[in-house]
């Protein structure tokens, strides 16, 4: 497989993108596009946990329900989530249903809700490399980084869960701290 693939619209694009109109759409507008603000980088981080184990796409396509079901991931009205809304998530199909999963949104929730605003957005970004090469191959990217590493011991002291290395770097991917587009991807050129 090729790391670029042509798509139907004559768009260059990373191959992971595939054919899918909506990972398409990702990939174009959001996937390595500077994300800022404790909400939407706790909702991204909630995301990125679910996302273990799993593939993207699958997230990516019950977005809208997680953000109904999460109160639009805004953290405070999450962290007053208790044991009946955990049981009702559960058996919502429209979601990922895992408990542990479940359960660490909203213990990271009240962690988030207690914090300054603007503290969340300010110690994810402090982990973003100063510099970063963009990849010329998907063989070059990473799974882990010492600066994902590091994201990841300092939320974890802090009480954060399924908050791993690995969930971390997609999560710094994902919200723009690195660029992984690769060469001959139109979004790398921009």
């Amino acid at each position: 497989m090729s790391d670029v693939r042509i798509g139907p619209d004559g768009t260059a694009r990373c191959a992971w993108a595939g054919d899918d109109a909506e990972y398409q759409r990702y990939h174009d507008e959001e996937w390595g596009t500077t994300l800022r603000g404790d909400r939407p980088l706790f909702e991204k981080m909630s995301l990125e946990g679910f996302q273990a184990g799993l593939s993207w796409i699958t997230i990516l396509r019950k977005r809208p329900r997680f953000r109904e079901v999460f109160g639009g991931f805004e953290p405070a009205t999450v962290a007053a989530f208790g044991p009946d809304d955990v049981e009702r998530m559960l058996q919502d199909a429209g979601i990922i249903r895992h408990r542990g999963k479940i359960e660490a949104v909203i213990a990271n929730a009240a962690i988030v809700a207690g914090m300054a605003d603007g503290e969340l957005d300010a110690l994810l970004w402090s982990f973003a490399p100063a510099a970063h090469r963009s990849p010329s191959t998907f063989a070059e990217v990473p799974a882990v980084t010492p600066e994902s590493t590091a994201m990841s011991t300092e939320l974890r002291r802090r009480g954060f869960r399924f908050v791993g290395p690995t969930t971390m770097y997609a999560l710094m991917q994902s919200s723009g701290m690195v660029d992984d587009h690769v060469a001959g991807c139109w979004r790398a050129a921009a």
